[in-house]
């Protein structure tokens, strides 16, 4: 059976710097600003949301053609070959930024009523 060793579940964190330079200033910003954070704030929830959205991480499988790519290397075309503006993207991403916050919110609210 194929293996390759840049090939996990979900987007990875660690993917993120490589995709710096592949649209405008703003994108580069959000791209240099996440390399400064925990993987787990916010923003990189956010972040790899968008990415498992754009890439379609969860219907990705062993025999899949993006799983004998690699992480990078899709993740490198979703961004490559994205279809609307940069601004668009950017938009995906505070969405995603947006609902993973929301998710966190909610989950707080059950974690305090479990603990009461």
């Amino acid at each position: 059976m194929y293996h390759q060793r840049d090939t996990e579940l979900l987007f990875p964190a660690r993917v993120i710097p490589s995709l710096r330079d592949l649209q405008d200033i703003g994108w580069r910003e959000l791209v240099d600003s996440l390399c400064d954070q925990d993987e787990a704030s916010l923003d990189g929830l956010g972040f790899s949301l968008t990415m498992v959205r754009l890439a379609g991480c969860l219907t990705c499988h062993a025999g899949a053609h993006r799983a004998r790519l690699g992480c990078t290397t899709c993740a490198q075309q979703t961004i490559r070959r994205y279809k609307g503006t940069s601004t668009d993207l950017l938009c995906e991403y505070s969405q995603a930024r947006a609902d993973v916050e929301e998710y966190m919110q909610e989950n707080d609210t059950l974690d305090s009523c479990h603990e009461a």
